[in-house]
């Protein structure tokens, strides 16, 4: 067994403090998420919950809302992650070819690169969405943003990492292009498979501008986009219309802790998620971004 060396004791400690530097605000936004409002306004809360209170999560779940807002998102993952992730597949595959094999390959991708630099704008966005019947619908969440340049580019990058001589053969075997698609490069691209169905995940499951534009029911709206909509400030004439148990526990939260507390909901699913694609995401990502 190697010993180590002063540097590795060196890199150790940077990568400690690195990862002790991104723990820091998420330890922090739970303790105050779990503490009273006037300990959190203070400043007071650091790592451990002053006065531990749940208040802000109870406010959050205590409608029937949450939980539909929650199988909204849940399915616009799902059909985020399985379109976007096939869409790029397929683009990624004759993309990866030399003009050699395919002519019009530096057209097509000077027009992707093109559009991660421009695009259309939200208004001419909105039209096209309206004019195709999609307002208010899961599909207005998943079909807009469904292809991703940049999740193409790693794909195409780790195909192009694969030997010639696998598809020469499959094509003296009799393969047509699908075949060799599905048998060979996904087979062999299951890393990078999972890092981009890993980012497209991330990006359907925490984003919220496009709910606030494109839905118009309460009944549709994602996860993200209800938490954002909540608010514990009381108006007169809500009060009216609350019961005393409700004003209580209305009162009892913040701001301040009612945000940390969202911010954590938000992130419980990622959380879950990531450890089981991680042995994918370092292999998939740095596979995807070397081009030879």
């Amino acid at each position: 067994m190697n010993k180590l060396r002063l540097s590795d004791y060196i890199i150790l400690a940077v990568l400690l403090l690195i990862g002790f530097i991104c723990l820091v605000p998420i330890l922090n936004a739970i303790a105050i998420s779990l503490s009273d409002k006037t300990a959190a306004a203070m400043g007071e809360v650091v790592f451990l919950p002053k006065k531990f209170n749940t208040s802000a999560y109870e406010e959050i779940v205590k409608e029937g809302r949450f939980f539909h807002a929650f199988g909204v998102s849940i399915r616009r993952v799902l059909l985020g992650v399985s379109i976007g992730t096939a869409l790029s597949v397929v683009m990624a595959y004759p993309l990866s070819k030399s003009p050699r094999v395919f002519r019009q390959r530096n057209a097509y991708m000077w027009l992707m690169v093109f559009t991660m630099l421009f695009n259309g704008g939200l208004i001419p966005t909105y039209l096209v969405v309206k004019n195709l019947g999609l307002i208010n619908t899961i599909w207005s969440l998943v079909l807009p943003g469904a292809v991703s340049v940049y999740n193409t580019i790693i794909l195409m990058n780790f195909n192009k990492g694969i030997p010639p001589s696998l598809e020469e053969s499959a094509l003296i075997d009799g393969a047509n292009p699908l075949q060799i698609l599905v048998r060979i490069y996904i087979p062999l691209a299951k890393a990078s498979i999972a890092t981009i169905a890993l980012f497209t995940m991330v990006y359907h499951w925490n984003e919220f501008f496009m709910g606030k534009i494109y839905i118009n029911t309460l009944d549709q709206q994602p996860l993200q986009t209800y938490i954002q909509g909540l608010s514990v400030t009381l108006t007169t004439q809500q009060m009216a219309s609350m019961t005393p148990e409700e004003i209580i526990r209305k009162l009892a939260v913040s701001n301040v802790t009612f945000n940390s507390a969202k911010a954590i909901v938000s992130m419980i699913p990622v959380i879950i998620v990531y450890p089981f694609l991680q042995r994918f995401f370092v292999t998939g990502l740095v596979m995807g971004a070397v081009k030879e």
